[in-house]
């Protein structure tokens, strides 16, 4: 590259090329969906603690997703937030590297808490008088802390690579946070083990798990279709189909970005894509859990009751 380069020490977000009012219409837009974001997935929280009758293995992987929906949020959401009403905002490296750390961290640690929440539908379904005896306390946080630790380990290794990478210029990455992929296209040296490194993560953390998770589910639904109750049948439904639309949500759009193909302009697909991901998905997780299950909508029920009388 010749010895007269200097390696940059910040990065330049682009975000969205929009007019100025359309920014200020989105900023406000967006810091109230970031708002109903961190407020439902904390009511969440809340509600599986306060109600005993929650303290069960479902509801428990359920409190780790919100954990991860509210990380994936304050992890990219604040500084398109600033992006909208300061354009072209600044990062530097070394905050880039990390939000891109932990936006992967989050991320695979979302698809194997996913992947576990079926496999605990298809124990209470399938295998009903065996699931307390395997779904014990011990395994349920063995099998959280084990996804935690395979989502860091995983973002750990595309870390590694992306260090030793010389950016020299330019300096303006075309995103509204500092994506892996966005970031490869500013390194001046050659990136072909990366790009192949992260296509061949996302198919195994997202075409292998999605596939498990399908299988899964078409056990549990030839179990719930055997189920001769009625009101048995609606509960399994009920917790399932909530259950579905998130996974649906999570595996849809993230496909589509890192295994889809690249037709058309893929930039300014992806970066819609990824506000829906890292945006909507964490806010509307909340609502389906709360409108769709009818324990939770129980338990609140109970709450607001118990603050009534008192």
């Amino acid at each position: 590259m010749g010895d007269n380069v200097t390696a940059i020490t910040e990065f330049i977000l682009l975000g969205f090329p929009l007019s100025s009012w359309v920014r200020l219409l989105l900023f406000g837009l967006f810091s109230l969906f970031y708002t109903f974001t961190l407020l439902g997935n904390v009511a969440i929280l809340g509600l599986i603690s306060l109600d005993h009758r929650l303290h069960t293995p479902m509801y428990f992987f359920l409190s780790q997703l919100a954990i991860v929906d509210m990380s994936y949020a304050c992890n990219t959401v604040p500084m398109m937030l600033v992006n909208l009403l300061s354009p072209n905002t600044s990062i530097s490296t070394a905050g880039c590297l990390t939000q891109t750390f932990l936006f992967l961290t989050f991320a695979h640690t979302e698809c194997l808490l996913l992947v576990v929440m079926s496999y605990d539908r298809y124990m209470a379904i399938c295998h009903p008088l065996r699931y307390s005896a395997i779904m014990s306390w011990r395994l349920c946080i063995t099998l959280a802390v084990t996804s935690w630790i395979i989502g860091v380990l995983l973002a750990l290794v595309h870390l590694v690579l992306l260090l030793p990478l010389p950016f020299c210029g330019p300096q303006k990455i075309n995103h509204f946070f500092c994506e892996i992929m966005a970031v490869l296209k500013l390194a001046c040296a050659d990136t072909r083990m990366n790009e192949v490194l992260v296509l061949a993560g996302a198919v195994s953390v997202l075409v292998g798990p999605f596939s498990s998770i399908v299988i899964s589910y078409l056990h549990i639904l030839s179990a719930i279709l055997r189920i001769q109750s009625r009101q048995g049948r609606q509960k399994a439904f009920s917790t399932c189909s909530s259950h579905l639309c998130v996974v649906g949500l999570f595996y849809g759009t993230a496909i589509i970005m890192y295994v889809g193909p690249r037709d058309g302009n893929p930039t300014e697909q992806k970066k819609y894509l990824l506000l829906f991901h890292s945006l909507f998905n964490p806010m509307l997780n909340p609502l389906i859990y709360s409108l769709r299950n009818q324990e939770v909508k129980a338990a609140l029920k109970r709450l607001l009751g118990k603050g009534r009388a008192s």
